[in-house]
């Protein structure tokens, strides 16, 4: 069925419109003179509409004159037509070739990479390391080795779990899985003791397995020994062990930041002006003249790239230039503003931090004034689980 539409399409078809009162002879004798009609629709007792080939469309016009029929021509369909229509148009038709083997030569060229990251989870640099390692926009996809290139990533970076590489398309999707940050495990079988990996005063330790060396009020330092790899018995002497136990100390984290008595800052006005350029590759057009009209203003780019299915992209791309006037206002604080602020950007950036606020036990505010400001230094005391393995040498 599909070859014959294509095949129909090809050589090209009409669909008529017959109107008489011997609609059915008219029909019989076409059927009866091997001529192709297809797709027969009856609208009244004495009209019906058709399709038939362009080659039979003659010998159908001196049957409908001897069954007293008229005939109309409703549609033409078809490449010839198309052709036909396009024929004197040399320029379109340059031009539909040229877009037609652009589309040809780019399918076999990468010219998206798209990364996907589990759980949202971002690796810093990743574009960079996948184009060292071969993977760049522009490359020929017989040249692209899928199976070297996730190698060499994963030897060179260790926040790497796992990665996947499939081409679709001119689209090269990157899966990646990021590996948690974890210290090294030590073997339950080798002699190990606790020591401390941060700064703070103990508040709780719990020796499961070890000798406590340290006790709750004790200040240490990174290093020190929080419990021994041993245990010490009245009739078994020293007995090397695994440390293992529960440590929690208050560790102190401290930021600061400086706030000018006078300031300037920006404000947006709430004018905005588009620009675009096309960018082929690395060739970059732009359609405007001149600068912008804006005298101080701040500006957001993006990029979109021109794509034909969901994963068949083009090395043609539209950029957007999206310019949004400010204007400067001059701001003048007190002390006592100053040192707010100051205390709400320290705080903001605390948030974004420590998860568990709950563990906050204490906050510390000081402030050192100058000349032109103010320094606020923020302290947040938090409770935390200190203590990393680290193995006995003996």
């Amino acid at each position: 069925m599909i070859i014959k539409t294509i095949t129909n399409y090809v050589s090209g078809y009409l669909r008529i419109i017959i109107e008489g009162y011997y609609i059915e002879r008219f029909i019989n004798i076409c059927r009866n003179k091997k001529i192709l009609i297809w797709n027969i629709k009856k609208n009244k007792e004495t009209k019906i509409i058709l399709n038939v080939k362009i080659k039979q469309f003659k010998e159908m016009c001196d049957i409908a004159k001897e069954t007293h029929c008229k005939m109309k021509i409703k549609k033409k369909k078809g490449l010839p037509f198309i052709l036909h229509r396009y024929k004197k148009r040399k320029i379109f038709a340059i031009l539909l070739i040229l877009v037609i083997a652009l589309i040809m030569v780019s399918s076999q060229y990468v010219w998206n990479i798209e990364i996907v990251e589990e759980n949202g989870k971002n690796l810093e640099n990743i574009q960079e390391s996948l184009e060292e390692a071969g993977l760049k926009v522009g490359k020929e996809k017989s040249k692209i080795n899928t199976k070297e290139i996730i190698n060499e990533v994963r030897l060179k970076r260790d926040d790497v779990a796992w990665m996947g590489i499939e081409l679709k398309g001119t689209n090269a999707i990157v899966k990646l899985v990021k590996s948690a940050q974890k210290p090294e495990i030590i073997d339950e079988n080798e002699y190990c003791s606790i020591v401390a990996d941060k700064a703070g005063v103990i508040t709780k330790i719990n020796a499961q397995s070890g000798t406590a060396n340290v006790k709750v009020g004790d200040t240490i330092n990174v290093g020190d020994t929080l419990i021994n790899g041993w245990m010490e018995g009245k009739y078994t002497g020293i007995r090397y062990v695994h440390a293992k136990g529960e440590i929690e100390a208050k560790v102190w984290h401290t930021k600061n930041t400086h706030i000018d008595y006078n300031a300037t800052e920006k404000a947006k006005t709430g004018n905005i002006e588009e620009k675009y350029s096309i960018k082929f590759n690395n060739f970059k057009i732009n359609l405007y003249k001149g600068l912008s009209k804006f005298q101080i203003y701040d500006t957001i780019e993006t990029e979109s790239k021109l794509r034909i299915f969901s994963d068949f992209y083009l090395p043609i791309s539209i950029i957007k230039t999206t310019n949004y006037e400010v204007k400067q206002e001059q701001k003048k604080y007190t002390v006592e503003e100053a040192k707010n602020l100051g205390i709400q950007e320290l705080e903001a950036e605390f948030d974004k931090e420590i998860e568990d606020k709950t563990k906050i036990t204490n906050k510390i505010i000081n402030t050192y004034e100058t000349e032109n400001g103010i320094d606020v230094y923020l302290t947040y005391e938090v409770l935390e689980n200190i203590g990393t393995n680290e193995k006995i040498v003996f």
